[in-house]
């Protein structure tokens, strides 16, 4: 089931954000805001290093935007510590600053259906949560799959344009590009 259109499933969790471990990290407190909230499915492993880093090269971008980045996987938040603090060359992930949460119950991934339940890791899931705590927008990558960061910025820009103008936003669309009213005379007028 997808849940978009759908209030995000709140959690209470441990996080890890720099070298501090908050035992009380909540969706909730990022009410107002935009949120992009990602999976990944293990700390120490292959792709999921370069997904943190790639968020983290345009976490600038995200936050002038007025979103919140936030990282998610399965693993403890002493893993999380521990990877935080390996260097970049070594495969570890030391530099982020964006909050790492800790679903070593496996709750949240469950609550936002993306976990791979015979392996106990979650897909690669990412969701943009709009300022009001309503999904807008899922993917759900398999593991070996990468995502874009470059498209998870398109789609805050056109929901922060939908929002702004009221006009959809066509295939395709950029920050600058030509939009549409959503009604058939908006489309014709795309089309000319």
């Amino acid at each position: 089931m997808a849940l978009v259109g759908k209030l995000a499933p709140e959690f209470k969790a441990k996080a890890v954000i720099g070298s501090k471990i908050v035992d009380d990290f909540r969706l909730s407190q990022y009410k107002g805001k935009y949120v992009l909230f990602f999976f990944y499915p293990l700390d120490f492993t292959f792709v999921c290093p370069t997904e943190l880093h790639a968020f983290q090269e345009r976490l600038e971008e995200f936050e002038k935007r007025g979103a919140q980045v936030i990282g998610c996987s399965v693993d403890s938040w002493f893993s999380h510590a521990a990877w935080l603090g390996m260097p970049k060359a070594k495969g570890g992930i030391q530099g982020i600053t964006y909050p790492i949460v800790s679903d070593l119950n496996k709750t949240i991934s469950t609550n936002y259906e993306v976990l791979k339940e015979d392996e106990g890791i979650a897909y690669r899931g990412l969701f943009l949560i709009d300022r009001d705590g309503i999904v807008r927008h899922q993917l759900i990558n398999d593991l070996p799959l990468g995502r874009s960061v470059d498209e998870a910025i398109r789609l805050l820009d056109a929901l922060i344009f939908h929002e702004e103008h009221g006009e959809v936003c066509p295939a395709n669309w950029r920050t600058g590009a030509k939009a549409m009213k959503p009604s058939e005379e908006g489309l014709a007028e795309y089309f000319r």
